[in-house]
Order: C-alpha cells, then structure tokens, then sequence
C-alpha cells in the first residue's frame, strides 16, 4: 500500500501558495488509507449505516453527530486520523449510536477505490450516503492531484462519482436508501473542450464547475436508480458558513453551521421531494440551466467513466484497464 501523502501540487507554483498549502496540509496529517482508527463494534442488526464524506470538520462533522445522536452508525471519513477520533470518540460516548474512522484522500483514486473495497468488506448495508467532502476556491492557484486531473474537479466530484458507484451494491441492498450530495449555489457551466480549465483558471471557477458537475451526477443517478428504492438528492446547504473552508477564502460567514445541517437533513428524511431535485437550504429550486441538458450530462458521464475507468449501471461495476473490484 503506497502511504506517500497526496499533497495538492500547485500547477504553476508561488512561495505565498506553497506556504499557505503547506500550513493547510500541516493540520490535515496523512496516515494509512482505509483502516479504522478505533476497533469499534460494527453495527448492531437492524441498525442503519451512515457514511458522511469529510466528516471531520465543520458541516459534515456536525451531520456525523446528529446521525450518531439519533441512533445509526457512522462511517466517520476524512484526513485526519486525531479528528476522526474525536468524533467517532464522542459519537460512541453518547451510548445511542456508534461510529469508526476511516482515512481516504479523496485526490487519489487508488485511495477511494480502496476506501470502498474496505468498506464492502466491513458493511453489509448502507442506508445514508452524504457526499460532503470537497475543496473550496482557495487558494486562487491551478492544483493538480496525483492522477494528473485539477484538483477540484477530482476531489469534489469524480471520486465521488466513483465512491458512490463502488458502493453501490449495498445502497441497493438497503433500499429504500438515501443519497445526498453536497453542492454550492456557486455553479459554472462545464467547457468540455477544456475541463481541466487549462487556460482562464481561476479557484472559484474550479469550485463552481465542480459543484455543478455534483447536481448533473445527482440528476444521472436519480434516472438511473429510478423505482430502485434509492432517493437522490442536492442541494446548497446555506450560504458561508463558519467552515474551514470559508475561512481560507477570507469569506465573512452569513450563516451558521446548524443551519446548512438542518438542510441536508431534509434530504436524509423527508418524502417530500422527488429523486434528483437540488434545494438551496430548505427550499427546492432549480441549478445552473446545464444540468437540465441531456447531451451535457452524457458528455459528462462519458468523461467520469474514462477518467475513473469504473462502467457502472445499477450496482453492476467494472474497471476498464485497471483493477477490478
């Protein structure tokens, strides 16, 4: 298992970039992808399954708590293996749900696969998947990951594309089943002819391609699951938070924590909306018009499947020239 940590690399690096990078990275430690922090009990029979991606911070940490207080067992996932204890470690101090920790760095994709290889050996259901991991606007600088793709991009979607695809059996299997991504009312049509934004980069353009490309996938995957039992939705939580990630793009937060988790709860229980629709906070609306083009879609899907090498429909998963699973 190849432990070197998957550090953003600056495309065209600055020494202000390269320090600010490094003290974000410093507070976000790399360990073994994949394994537990804690050998916790895996949940008790009939008990529901929760996995919330970057549950170790702000809004998903504050989802991974409320998930855990009312009773589920919460896949708690994220870099940090001394969060991810806290939060497991008090999650499990409440007595009524439990909780363990697993380490992906969502710009690897051998990592995700990995990620969720684990956790098909280790779960035979999941009941809750929220897609919340992801990378903000800052700092202004072209990122790349280790496979070569900008680091938004992969980050916020593709390895969602292919977390959630590779975990797809056991949605199926617990249906009825609920899948929440987590996306911004920032959102930028997708230039095919140049994804990567190789040319007129800038870091919000990055995050609002990468938030849209969440709600097409939403859009995909509710056509796709239809009378399966899986319910799909999106939504923009609430404006600004006093997230990590707000506070790295110097962003005055407008609103507060609770608030974006009370949202994305909304999606987790109710029956009050239609697989694939995007909300902002409460309230059902429509995303960038994009979305809502087929052909934009398919384009879209064609190039996730290429760029992660999965050929997925309903469950059914295989690697084109790489490993299976």
């Amino acid at each position: 298992m190849n432990t070197t940590p998957r550090n953003p690399v600056p495309a065209h690096p600055s020494v202000a970039v390269a320090m600010a990078l490094a003290a974000f990275m410093a507070a976000w430690p790399a360990s073994a992808t994949g394994l537990p922090a804690q050998a916790t009990p895996l949940p008790e029979p009939g008990q529901k399954v929760a996995l919330v991606t970057g549950s170790t911070s702000g809004l998903g940490r504050e989802l991974a708590l409320r998930l855990g207080a009312r009773g589920d067992h919460v896949i708690v996932h994220g870099r940090s293996e001394e969060r991810g204890a806290e939060v497991v470690d008090a999650i499990n101090a409440n007595g009524l749900g439990s909780a363990r920790f697993y380490r992906a760095d969502f710009a690897s994709l051998s990592e995700v696969r990995q990620f969720a290889e684990t956790l098909l050996a280790d779960y035979d259901r999941l009941d809750i998947l929220i897609n919340n991991a992801g990378f903000g606007s800052a700092p202004d600088e072209r990122l790349l990951t280790e496979d070569g793709h900008e680091y938004r991009f992969q980050v916020n979607y593709l390895s969602t594309f292919l977390l959630t695809h590779m975990l797809m059996p056991r949605l199926l299997a617990s249906a009825p089943s609920r899948i929440v991504n987590v996306s911004s009312g920032a959102q930028t049509p997708i230039d095919f002819d140049d994804v990567m934004i190789e040319k007129n980069f800038s870091g919000r353009r990055a995050y609002a391609q990468s938030k849209l490309a969440q709600v097409m996938f939403t859009l995909d995957l509710a056509e796709e699951l239809d009378g399966s039992g899986i319910v799909v939705g999106s939504l923009h939580p609430a404006t600004y938070m006093p997230t990590e990630m707000v506070r790295r793009a110097g962003a005055t937060p407008r609103s507060t924590i609770a608030e974006g988790a009370d949202a994305v709860m909304q999606l987790v229980d109710s029956d009050d909306f239609e697989s694939g629709q995007y909300f902002s906070g409460l309230s059902p609306t429509n995303g960038n018009a994009q979305a809502y083009d087929p052909e934009a879609r398919a384009k879209l899907r064609r190039l996730s499947q290429e760029l992660t090498g999965i050929r997925c429909r309903m469950g059914r998963c295989r690697f084109v020239g790489g490993s299976s699973e």
